[in-house]
């Protein structure tokens, strides 16, 4: 039997956005998907419960992949892929495998000869760096910074100096309820004429991207919400 395939699945990064940003192609091989993989399943019936695809979601069949899946259970989860069965793979938010641990089965995907087909679909991290004005042709996407303020400060400064050598933008996240916190630090840390992008609430009604000289920032620091962002910087 010919062996299925797995889709990685688009989600959303925004509330209630789904109408303007999943492609009509999105829906189409949906359709034919019934077992997904996801980080969170309510969340995950919860979208595909938005898109008015399904007349059941009841009939789909989910899974647990989060970060704390071991790999020796990969064999399991892909087994109905073996069988003939399309697999989807879901993000919690944005793209599968970008900063998202679908990338698990991906790699097990690739490791068994089994196709991996992406659909087109919000990513944050490229939406800020498509809005900052910074180097869209050397970039670098580093996760999240180190929680000790210590340890942060040590790597930003790093950071800045491979980005002035290299020309490279630097690319990060933070959790929501950190984001002060981060900008503080950032602002302490990096130099005056470094250029700092603050991505807030990307694709969001509220959504605010701003790009200003480190000096500029210090003379009007915002106080920001709870709300996901992206931060990137290019040294002068």
């Amino acid at each position: 039997m010919l062996k299925g395939k797995v889709y990685l699945i688009p989600n959303i990064i925004a509330e209630n956005t789904q109408d303007a940003v999943i492609p009509q192609q999105v829906g189409v091989i949906l359709k034919d998907i019934g077992y997904f993989l996801a980080e969170d399943v309510r969340n995950a019936r919860r979208y595909l419960s938005s898109l008015r695809i399904y007349e059941s979601i009841a009939s789909l069949r989910f899974e647990v992949l989060d970060k704390d899946t071991p790999g020796e259970s990969l064999a399991d989860l892909m087994k109905p892929v073996f069988a003939g069965q399309n697999i989807g793979i879901l993000s919690e938010s944005g793209c599968p495998g970008i900063a998202d641990p679908g990338a698990l089965a991906v790699k097990y995907a690739h490791a068994q000869g089994i196709q991996v087909i992406p659909l087109v679909g919000p990513s944050s991290i490229l939406l800020a760096l498509m809005a900052s004005g910074m180097n869209g042709q050397r970039f670098a996407f580093h996760g999240y910074l180190p929680i000790e303020q210590k340890e942060a400060i040590q790597v930003l400064k790093q950071l800045e100096r491979e980005s002035k050598s290299k020309n490279q933008t630097q690319i990060f996240i933070e959790t929501p309820y950190r984001n002060n916190s981060l900008m503080k630090i950032l602002l302490q840390t990096l130099q005056d004429d470094t250029l700092l992008c603050v991505a807030l609430g990307v694709n969001s009604k509220d959504e605010d991207i701003k790009t200003r000289s480190v000096r500029s920032w210090k003379s009007d620091v915002p106080g920001y919400p709870k709300t996901p962002a992206v931060f990137l910087f290019l040294a002068g």
